[in-house]
């Protein structure tokens, strides 16, 4: 095996030569796609009109520097996160920068890259940074991609071996002999359009982030920003773009091959072709059509002043010293620290950093201490086991010593997006699934009820293997179910303090997030805006929507006494915490109460157990996560 490793370092870990990439160079300027579907002298005219950036241009200008005004829209289902997304792109006059973690090659992802295809090809300039280690992965796709257009640009970031594909042995050998720059990967979400309007949030481009999966899609949140913190936006997509991590095409082995191999190819982008054209086709009407964007966007926008773009620095693991490189997780410390009523917390992996540990104690120990509730996966909506495994090691930590209430998602919420669930019957599985039985999710669209309240691939990289990447390979899929239909997972990352501050970013709370990540995120300084994201997250802790953690109710005193006491021996150790009977366990309201804390005295009056992983079906799965639970702590800081 090492022998193995050490021919993949030798094979792969060498740069090209200055030649071979002036010769790749050479290629893309003498056969690039030069065509202009918009006059160069005019090329403003060929923008689509939009009221999105016309409502951020007007921020801009009255805003000034002791007073900025800004627009800013909380895109809380998948329709209108891409529906802004495409407007955006067609109303773009100058430039298109954007940034992400993952981008796959479905609908979602077609579709978006066709839309900057067509926007350079008017004159628009596009640059396009991806994270390499879960985005294209296609070397010839992307060597069309290098001549679509003279005014587009894409670069992968940290690409460890030179490359645009990881192949399962580099995938290995990087962990093996480069593990700190393999391990550290750019989170960051970003779309920003002329500098003067932005969005930022969870998504990744791919169906399942938009409600286009059809089996697993994800619950998640992007904010859209107008005014002076988009050019923050973009002054630090340009600070990435610049950094010698952020790698273009030709400097990449295969794509470099690629291009080489037929230098006079005539293919450069052709139109997609589309799982669901019908689907695809709608979308695009809605997002140019005013009465729909009235609807869906303007409606929920709100004008309000104080706003900040946040971003840790490129190559965060290279420095980690540096305060600046650690920005926005030293940023929402702070905001959490002088809490003094309750935090609010959506993540979708409970998996707290020391420092993280550190203020929540400290919270707790005050004479008054803040409420602090916290809306996360569960075992059946996640498809990142292994994380969700060291969450379930230390629940009563979390309950006790930070007093958390926490509710986990229910794979079905009976608020599961109406897009999503659209042609869909109950039978539909979620593949693996066994037994099945009538699914759960009544239909009833979270985000038409938030509407009018405000008037893959798994993140934890699956670093080990246990992430998601669109579903592909045994281990990737989510635990299988006893109920059938689409599956929901929590996918947002947001947290709202005193119902004064609110963020929306890309940051997890997690070790990852805060020393190997790089991460980004808006802070909003509005009551009102804090109100609407507090709405939005607690909808989720709903009793439709959520299980709620509580201890398991003391039946036999002494022997409840014993198992309290070689539990907590049992979850302090690193390794080897066997012992099967958990401090806490997962709760489902009993028909007729009403919803209360887990620390109410009538608690078990109106809460009946329902065990410790509800509605997953014995499976190998939950086997792994019983033995990660076991073993895998030390590596909480990667997973």
């Amino acid at each position: 095996m090492l022998l193995i490793l050490a021919a993949t370092l030798a094979s792969g870990g060498c740069s090209l030569s200055r030649e071979r990439v002036r010769k790749a160079d050479a290629v893309v300027t003498l056969t690039v796609d030069r065509q202009d579907s918009c006059p160069p002298s005019d090329s403003t005219r060929c923008a689509t009109p939009s009221v999105l950036t016309d409502a951020a241009r007007e921020a801009d200008a009255a805003s000034t520097d002791a007073r900025p005004v800004h627009v800013a829209t909380l895109l809380e289902d998948g329709e209108s996160a891409m529906g802004a997304r495409i407007n955006l792109i067609r109303a773009a006059q100058r430039t298109i920068d954007v940034q992400t973690y993952i981008w796959e090659q479905d609908d979602a992802g077609k579709l978006v890259l066709d839309e900057l295809v067509h926007a350079a090809r008017r004159g628009v300039r596009v640059r396009i940074l991806a994270d390499q280690l879960f985005s294209f992965r296609d070397p010839g796709l992307l060597a069309r991609l290098a001549r679509a257009s003279d005014h587009m640009e894409i670069r992968l970031y940290n690409p460890t071996f030179h490359s645009a594909r990881t192949p399962p042995l580099e995938f290995a050998a990087g962990i093996l002999c480069c593990f700190y720059k393999f391990n550290q990967r750019m989170h960051n979400k970003l779309l920003v359009v002329d500098d003067l309007i932005g969005i930022t949030g969870g998504r990744n481009y791919e169906d399942r982030y938009f409600d286009w999966d059809g089996t697993f899609d994800y619950v998640d949140r992007d904010v859209m920003i107008g005014g002076p913190a988009a050019r923050e936006m973009g002054a630090s997509f340009n600070q990435f773009w610049g950094h010698k991590r952020s790698v273009p095409l030709t400097q990449l082995r295969d794509v470099n091959r690629e291009l080489l191999a037929d230098t006079d190819d005539p293919r450069h982008w052709d139109p997609p072709r589309y799982e669901h054209p019908d689907r695809v086709q709608r979308m695009v009407a809605d997002a140019l059509d005013p009465a729909w964007l009235a609807g869906h966007l303007q409606q929920a926008t709100l004008r309000l002043n104080r706003v900040e773009y946040l971003s840790d620095l490129p190559g965060k693991t290279d420095e980690p010293k540096r305060r600046e490189v650690r920005a926005l997780t030293r940023h929402i410390m702070g905001l959490v620290r002088n809490a003094k009523s309750e935090v609010v917390l959506q993540t979708p992996y409970l998996v707290m950093s020391k420092p993280a540990q550190k203020v929540f104690r400290t919270l707790r120990q005050r004479q008054d201490p803040p409420r602090v509730v916290v809306s996360t996966n569960s075992l059946a909506s996640t498809d990142a086991f292994a994380v969700y495994a060291m969450s379930y090691k230390h629940r009563k930590r979390y309950l006790m010593d930070y007093g958390f209430e926490i509710y986990e998602m229910k794979p079905h919420p009976s608020n599961g997006d109406a897009d999503a669930l659209e042609g869909q019957t109950a039978a539909v599985a979620t593949p693996p699934l066994d037994g099945i039985r009538q699914g759960s999710g009544s239909g009833r669209s979270r985000r038409s009820n938030r509407a009018s309240a405000a008037a893959t691939p798994s993140e934890s990289t699956g670093f080990l293997g246990f992430g998601s990447r669109s579903g592909r390979g045994a281990r990737s899929r989510p635990a299988p179910l006893l109920t059938a239909g689409v599956r929901f997972g929590l996918h947002a990352k947001s947290i709202v303090v005193d119902d004064t501050f609110a963020m929306v970013g890309t940051h997890n709370f997690d070790p990852r997030s805060d020393h190997y990540n790089t991460e980004s995120g808006v802070i909003v300084y509005d009551k009102r805006f804090s109100d609407r994201l507090r709405d939005s997250i607690m909808q989720d802790t709903q009793p439709g929507n959520a299980w709620v953690i509580g201890p398991r109710q003391k039946t036999i005193p002494v022997l409840s006494s014993v198992n309290d006491f070689i539990g907590d021996v049992s979850e302090r150790l690193p390794f080897f915490d066997l012992w099967p009977f958990r401090y806490a366990t997962s709760y489902d309201l009993k028909p007729g109460c009403i919803p209360m804390r887990w620390t109410d005295p009538r608690f078990f009056e109106c809460y009946e157990p329902v065990g410790d992983f509800p509605e997953v079906d014995v499976s190998l799965k939950l086997i792994y996560t019983r033995m990660i639970t076991a073993f895998g702590s030390s590596a909480a800081g990667i997973l």
